[in-house]
């Protein structure tokens, strides 16, 4: 079983209630926790910083370390779009979704974008396939089956024109 990093007592600020002490972080303890975080999968800043905060640690001291491990190579938001674009493209998510997904994370636009175009993933034939996953090869016989599965693949993200692609209207 794991422990968490003890924080040093420091008793150089007075606690906010009377008979609690605040824990005083320093900045080996935010390091060790970032690294024990990024040593499970990749973070970007913004949700590294987060869950570091989470834990009652200083902003200015998280903004100080994730600023050291950026520039030691440590944490990257680029690497960390780039995997997860690769995670949820092999679950079958579409380009709408996935962008949505890193917007909320804190990832950048240019990032974002950059990691997409260059996952090259032939976007209307992986609907096509999670289609057939989902509902089989047989293309839908009627109006009301093919709206089914035109809102599961845009509940997917994928763009209309993906859609169009999966069920075999390449006009």
């Amino acid at each position: 079983m794991r422990k968490r990093p003890k924080p040093s007592n420091n008793h150089d600020d007075e606690p906010d209630s009377p008979g609690i002490e605040a824990p005083a972080f320093e900045r080996n303890d935010v390091r060790r926790a970032a690294m024990n975080l990024l040593a499970r999968r990749e973070y970007g800043r913004a949700e590294l910083s987060g869950r570091l905060a989470g834990k009652g640690m200083p902003e200015s001291l998280v903004a100080e370390v994730l600023d050291e491990l950026t520039a030691e190579g440590l944490q990257s938001d680029v690497r960390f779009a780039e995997a997860f674009v690769q995670a949820r493209v092999g679950r079958g998510q579409g380009p709408v979704r996935i962008r949505m997904e890193l917007e909320r994370r804190g990832v950048s636009g240019d990032t974002l974008e950059n990691a997409l175009e260059e996952s090259e993933t032939d976007w209307p034939k992986l609907a096509g396939a999670v289609r057939r996953k989902r509902f089989g090869g047989e293309q839908p016989g009627d109006f009301r089956e093919r709206a089914r599965q035109m809102r599961f693949l845009q509940y997917r993200g994928f763009t209309a024109d993906h859609i169009r692609g999966a069920l075999g209207d390449d006009d």
